[in-house]
């Protein structure tokens, strides 16, 4: 009689153990490669029941480009060679949509190669995650890096990458402090060591070596990033080139100098002042444009952490939400409430890039019409992290109408410089009141010529230390600043200022040492109905009907351009995915009478979408193109030339109007 094995499993409690993982997609083959047993995570992954995927060839799972160049033989070759093989790569579901999956392939033995087993895991979202979150920090204007708790470098963006010419495992730990000048490296270890004892963020300035030799001053600040008990789990942090702020400082005050020295010419050289004074001024509106983009610069270094924190907290509501959707026992009611949390955090990461790639711009916007109560909460929003957990955010609103006319991104720009100096005057701790309100004229101790007497204002109150007297006169000044050497350069409230009064507005300070400060942001007021014909007209309801024809997706990024196909065929439509604008027209080349309609994306390698849009239009008239982009300073820079356009992100409402109406001719 056999001795039985006690290491050995319960082949029925090895089977109920394969049957019950249902996020995992178990799946037996022969040595062939057709199936002979496919596992209920299998049949929900891929979509085929057990009794239709047993002797199917397992090839069917894999898209048809991987078919071609034999990645199922190779993968099973690589198993038998080195025990396993393990990857990731599309997979095809029984209805054609793809997935990215991670699998790991083993040969199974028994008396010699009996066949082979394969798990695979759908990543898709995990991936989708990773690639935002590499493509936000490419946005960013600056060097943004990572740090262990302690301080020790793990990651870094492809800008300080380029611009160090150092790979990034010879930027990670210490190494980092190589790139930086001599005389600053010792200065930074020991501000990076205070940091890490004490928990708290800090801001520096240190001369950063680019990769041809040249020293530019960058303005760097690291916040801590907490778990749920408080206990640091990494530092995240950013560094903004500020060079062309210090070298358009030197120039203002060479400028000032010489102005002085000119004002104290006799009246015989009058003229000539007058016309090198023209000459200077036309000098001085350069410099301007430049502190301009260094307050945007400073603003932008205050958010960039903050941002990072809340983004990330976005991610982990949509992870979250994925995981708990999986689940099959799932009830109806909490299924649509996970659905709907997706849906409004989407939105709000939408809102948020629409937030940050505002303030990066470079241009002096127009003036337009906007509610200050609306544009001063979704700033607030923004404030959050920026201000830190210790200071009480708190926005009353007493005015029923608060429109003004002014340029928004600028508006955004002073009240986050407002919050930022409240925040410093309270050392970090402390309450942070924001009023918006209506005010019938400016207060009497600060004479105006302005034609209107109706504002609406918004005031900024602090806990803080208060602005000693002698020193009121003189906080709107550029470059004055009473903080530390590192954490501000005295350029915010010279923006506000600036803000308010090319606005037709002004500022009120109100200060009391030991209790607190008060800033007032004065703005002309203009009624709701002023404006009205200014006002953007809301959508209409989109009644959702199917689609019908053949749609040509064109988008380089594979897990974008699957998706949109995937959509569109839900819609009704059928489709075909070009990765290219080249690849698109040799396509509408061999097939021309296949094509309905052509939907592209704008920025992608090469030939752009909008290039691609034209030369359809030249050799296919009669073929309708839509383009869809998230970039616009690309569209603004080079403009659609006629063609619809579809802003990312979009609903499917959306893309369903605006290809009917296209389609149809009605747009």
């Amino acid at each position: 009689m056999p001795v039985p094995n006690p290491n050995r499993l319960d082949p029925e409690l090895a089977r109920h153990i394969v049957e019950s993982a249902v996020d995992f997609a178990i799946i037996t083959t022969a040595i062939d490669g057709r199936v002979t047993s496919w596992n209920a995570g299998a049949e929900k992954l891929f979509g085929w029941q057990a009794a239709e995927a047993i002797g199917m060839d397992l090839a069917e799972i894999f898209t048809p480009e991987d078919r071609e160049t034999g990645a199922p033989e190779h993968e099973m070759t690589r198993a038998v060679d080195e025990g396993r093989g393990i990857d990731e790569r599309w997979h095809v579901r029984r209805d054609g949509s793809r997935f990215w999956g991670s699998g790991l392939v083993m040969p199974l033995h028994g008396g010699g190669l009996r066949g082979f087993v394969k798990i695979i895991r759908d990543r898709t979202a995990e991936r989708d995650a990773e690639r935002r979150y590499h493509a936000m920090t490419a946005a960013l204007p600056g060097f943004v890096f990572v740090t262990d708790p302690d301080g020790a470098n793990t990651e870094t963006n492809e800008q300080f990458r380029a611009y160090a010419g150092r790979s990034e495992a010879e930027l990670n730990g210490n190494r980092w402090l190589e790139v930086l000048h001599p005389d600053d490296r010792a200065r930074a270890a020991e501000i990076w060591a205070t940091a890490v004892e004490t928990g708290a963020p800090y801001e520096a300035r240190y001369r950063f070596r680019r990769h041809d030799g040249e020293y530019r001053c960058f303005a760097c600040r690291g916040v801590p990033d907490r778990d749920e008990a408080g206990r640091i789990t990494r530092w995240l942090g950013t560094c903004i080139d500020v060079e062309n702020e210090a070298r358009a400082r030197a120039a203002i005050e060479r400028l000032a100098v010489s102005l002085e020295h000119r004002a104290t010419r006799s009246d015989a050289d009058l003229n000539t002042a007058v016309e090198n004074l023209e000459n200077e001024i036309a000098e001085r509106a350069k410099i301007e444009d430049a502190l301009r983009q260094a307050q945007k610069m400073e603003a932008i270094g205050q958010l960039t952490g903050g941002v990072a924190h809340d983004f990330n907290n976005l991610l982990t509501i949509i992870r979250s939400g994925v995981d708990l959707l999986r689940r099959r026992e799932l009830p109806a009611e909490k299924r649509r409430q996970y659905i709907d949390a997706i849906s409004d955090t989407v939105d709000r990461a939408a809102a948020l890039t629409r937030q940050l790639l505002a303030f990066a711009r470079r241009q002096l916007l127009q003036p337009e019409l906007f509610d200050a109560d609306q544009r001063v909460r979704q700033i607030a929003s923004l404030m959050t992290a920026t201000l830190g957990s210790r200071i009480r955010l708190q926005v009353e609103v007493t005015c029923a109408d608060c429109t003004v006319r002014a340029d928004p991104n600028q508006f955004d720009t002073a009240v986050l410089n407002l919050a930022v100096n409240a925040r410093d005057a309270m050392d970090g701790e402390g309450e942070l009141t924001i009023r918006v309100a209506f005010a019938s004229g400016l207060p009497s101790r600060r004479g105006h010529a302005f034609e209107a007497s109706d504002f609406i204002a918004v005031s900024m109150t602090d806990t803080g230390t208060g602005i000693e007297p002698d020193r009121i006169g003189r906080i709107f000044e550029p470059f004055y600043t009473t903080k530390d050497v590192g954490r501000g350069t005295g350029l915010g409230l010279s923006q506000v200022i600036g803000f308010a009064k090319q606005s037709g507005g002004d500022v009120v300070v109100d200060s009391e040492v030991g209790r607190g400060t008060t800033f007032t942001l004065y703005l002309p007021h203009m009624r709701a109905e002023q404006g009205a014909g200014e006002a953007a007209t809301p959508a209409a309801a989109v009644e959702f009907t199917p689609g019908k024809g053949c749609v040509l997706v064109v988008e380089d990024n594979e897990a974008v351009g699957g998706f949109a196909a995937k959509l569109l065929e839900d819609l009704g439509y059928t489709t075909r995915w070009a990765e290219s604008a080249q690849a698109a027209l040799d396509l509408v080349a061999e097939q021309p009478d296949r094509f309905d309609l052509v939907f592209s994306d704008v920025v992608m390698p090469g030939m752009g979408g909008v290039e691609l849009a034209q030369r359809l239009r030249e050799e296919r008239p009669d073929l309708p193109v839509v383009l869809t982009s998230g970039y616009a300073h690309v569209l603004a820079e080079e403009g659609t030339h006629g063609f619809r356009l579809l802003h990312k992100p979009y609903s499917v409402e959306a893309l369903s109007r605006v290809l009917r109406q296209v389609a149809d001719g009605s747009d």
